[in-house]
């Protein structure tokens, strides 16, 4: 199993969902498998207390802002996509009006009001700074007024579940949802029963799983802060206590379980700090974690053969290059299973429970993933055979589960946007489609181990993510968890539309398209995914329904060239030399939206997270003068920083997409299309919200833009949580931004109050 947003591109998921949805943070996937700030010298802040709300707090912390007039938001798989919602925060202590604070918290505050400084020691030569206390740092941000809040809060209280693991007869099922401020580890006992917290920590759980022939034991993975060093806890239910099997510091992502549960298999990156090793532990006790495969590069554990002989790997090279290994735990020999020609992305793969099969998904024959399946035995002569087994299909495979009796193989297909779910009988090797499921996106699929019942996570465009069950004897699906939708009537949400507009160059873009009811001219809001590699899909957006339904404002999510899911042409069609290709897409549109009579092309916002961000600041740069404004969440403003100082692990992953900046001639093309060289071009409104310990897009991609936007004189937000990384997860913070998101929309958009 692998964390949501492990994998390998800057954005990934952001997903910057404001439903606790999909993941329950905003977590902007940049697609990647994984800095700091000093600040002045700042008084203390009082403190919230129940009686000093959110927005007594907001007014406290902002006078220095009052020439703001009062007035009025915004990731894995895409931000899911809709950035509109998701980063943001006031530490623990600003919520929102009706949310009791926690008393030790403490506000946000750009510039407090001076107070007392204790007396310097006499031998001392200056007076100490005082520490500065602040969980989230705002600049040029007006308070945000109670009218507002009271508009937009039934959006900011939907929620969502994850399925995670069935156990052995498929009864129960983990789920990851959230009640509090993070999402947290739950047990579901029955179809839409009761959801049983089972951790309840600080940070959000990213993955979990039960511990195979264990039922009483489960593994998950959390990390501290947004920082991605993800550690492996083991939790006994019967007794509620946990033990970390990693090593606190390192980064370790994916992980597998042995049949019996007396092996569990990790990669990490604890040798060096840059490879991702294969390691190995009883996962009991973490004395007995030992390194089992020193390797280069990006690898992880997908599942170890029934039998325990065989662990399959991956290996990331590009999202156009994963290949995939076996390894004999018997011998130790290491075979590549994938051929070395021609290059292809092997995205996932499972054995039959014989352990003689491989069941994969790759576009190693075409524009498309496609699943196949070949014998784990190498062949007595010639090359590997791979037999299509979805060939009639021209889409996406992304998700594959293998029965527990090997006669099902469950996969799902994206066809424009909206998933397929369809089971393979492996004796005649057809399939059907499991036309009872909701249309939607499906985020996530597995069997149970011992019993024909498949577990998945499915969110459409009028609901949230949930988890489902779908019984194979009986061919029905269940729902077995209906995630709170903050009050409000899923009836009247907008299904979006997909449409295509022409490009520069004669090609189609896709996007989805939330048009409000009525004949407009509606004001625009267009919201960029990440990724790059990634796709905006017709997920459950909060916030999009929000300025839809609320604030009659249509909103279009593009999937601009360099996208996934349409084929792998499509896919490199942004790389290196070609990268501001994508931002002509841009254009392109605002082109389209100036055809649409029921669109408003003089009132356009553009927003966007991670790659999605750099997308914005070059969209202001290029076509500023058809825009009202932007906002950059964790964006990248200067790729050749943001290549030096991305995370170690990562690095030579971004630079087989971007370019390496350590070639002159690419250091001096990164240098001339980066943003913030351009900076004075950028004359429109800038909003900037990042992550203090964001491994993937440092914090100084954010800190650079907004000096230079703003010392061109030009209106610049910026808000800094310290305590999230690439996105913002935890609640309170995705309130602060997306309220203060909505409120710069609705001010520059120039929308009625």
């Amino acid at each position: 199993m692998c964390p949501g947003s492990v994998s390998a591109s800057d954005s990934g998921s952001v997903s910057v969902s404001n439903s606790d949805s999909v993941s329950d943070s905003v977590s902007v996937s940049d697609s990647d498998c994984g800095s700091d700030s000093g600040a002045a010298r700042q008084p203390p802040i009082a403190p919230c207390t129940p009686r000093r709300t959110a927005v007594a707090c907001s007014r406290a912390a902002m006078r220095s802002f009052d020439r703001f007039p009062a007035c009025l938001h915004a990731p894995h798989v895409a931000l899911g996509y809709s950035l509109l919602a998701s980063l943001a925060a006031c530490g623990a202590d600003c919520p929102r009006p009706r949310a009791a604070p926690t008393p030790s918290a403490v506000c946000e505050t750009a510039a407090p009001s001076p107070q007392p400084t204790p007396p310097t020691p006499p031998d001392a030569a200056a007076t100490a700074p005082a520490p500065d206390t602040r969980t989230v740092v705002l600049e040029g941000t007006p308070e945000v007024p109670p009218e507002l809040l009271a508009r937009l809060d039934r959006y900011l209280e939907t929620r969502s579940a994850v399925a995670q693991s069935l156990t052995e007869d498929g009864r129960h099922l983990l789920v990851l949802t959230r009640f509090a401020n993070t999402a947290q580890v739950h047990e579901v006992r029955a179809p839409l029963g009761a959801r049983r917290q089972l951790t309840f920590l600080d940070d959000p759980v990213v993955a979990a799983a039960y511990v195979p022939r264990q039922s009483q034991a489960l593994v998950f993975q959390t990390d501290v802060g947004g920082d991605e060093n993800y550690q492996i806890h083991r939790l006994d239910r019967q007794t509620g206590e946990s033990v970390r099997l990693t090593d606190g510091r390192s980064r370790n992502a994916a992980f597998a379980f042995s049949d019996d549960g007396s092996r569990l298999f990790f990669s990490s990156n604890a040798r060096n700090g840059r490879d991702m090793d294969i390691w190995e532990s009883d996962g009991r006790d973490p004395a007995s974690a030992r390194l089992l495969l020193e390797t280069r590069g990006q690898w992880s554990p997908l599942e170890v053969s029934r039998d325990g002989r065989f662990l399959l790997l991956q290996e990331w090279i590009s999202i156009r290059d994963v290949r995939l290994h076996v390894l004999d735990l018997q011998t130790r020999v290491l075979e590549r299973i994938s051929p070395e020609t021609p290059v292809a992305s092997w995205r996932r793969a499972a054995f039959s429970p014989d352990g003689r099969t491989l069941y994969a998904i790759s576009d190693v024959e075409g524009e498309w993933v496609e699943l196949y399946e070949t014998s784990v035995a190498s062949p007595a002569s010639g090359p590997r055979r791979f037999r299509p087994l979805s060939r009639d299909v021209p889409w996406n495979v992304e998700h594959l589960a293998v029965a527990p009796d090997g006669r099902t193989v469950a996969f799902v297909t994206n066809e424009d946007g909206w998933s397929v779910l369809r089971l393979l009988d492996t004796r005649s090797r057809r399939h059907r489609v499991v036309r009872e499921l909701p249309r939607g996106v499906v985020l996530s699929l597995q069997f149970a181990r011992g019993a024909p019942v498949l577990a998945l996570t499915l969110s459409t465009a009028s609901s949230t993510a949930d988890a489902y069950v779908y019984d194979l004897r009986t061919r029905r699906i269940a729902r077995w968890t209906e995630s709170e939708m903050g009050g409000l009537d899923p009836t009247r949400f907008v299904e979006p539309v997909l449409v295509r507009f022409t490009s520069f160059d004669g090609r189609s873009i896709p996007a989805l398209y939330y048009r409000p009811p009525g004949t407009g001219p509606f004001p625009v809001l267009v919201d960029i995914h990440g990724g790059p590699e990634a796709q905006s899909r017709p997920l459950f957006h909060p916030l999009a329904q929000y300025f839809v339904r609320e604030r009659a404002t249509a909103v279009l999510v593009p999937n601009v060239r360099g996208s996934d899911g349409y084929g792998k042409s499509y896919l490199a069609l942004d790389d290196g030399r070609l990268r501001e290709d994508a931002v002509r897409d841009i254009g392109a549109l605002l082109d389209w939206i100036g055809r649409q009579s029921e669109l408003d092309a003089a009132r356009v916002a553009v927003m966007g997270g991670s790659y999605g961000g750099y997308m914005v600041l070059a969209s202001l740069v290029h076509h500023g003068e058809r825009l009202a404004a932007g906002i950059d969440v964790v964006g990248i403003a200067n790729f050749v920083t943001f290549l030096e100082a991305t995370a170690e692990y990562r690095r030579d992953l971004r630079r087989v997409e971007y370019g390496d900046e350590r070639d002159p001639e690419m250091r001096a093309f990164l240098t001339a299309i980066s943003p913030v060289t351009r900076a004075s071009e950028i004359r429109r409104p800038l909003f900037v919200a990042h992550g203090t310990n964001d491994p993937r897009v440092p914090l100084a991609e954010a800190e650079q833009i907004a000096a230079a936007v703003r010392a061109n004189g030009h209106e610049v937000w910026t808000m800094v949580a310290r305590n999230e990384g690439h996105g913002f997860r935890r609640k309170d913070n995705r309130d602060l931004f997306t309220s203060l998101a909505v409120l710069f929309l609705e001010r520059h958009l120039r929308l009625p109050r």
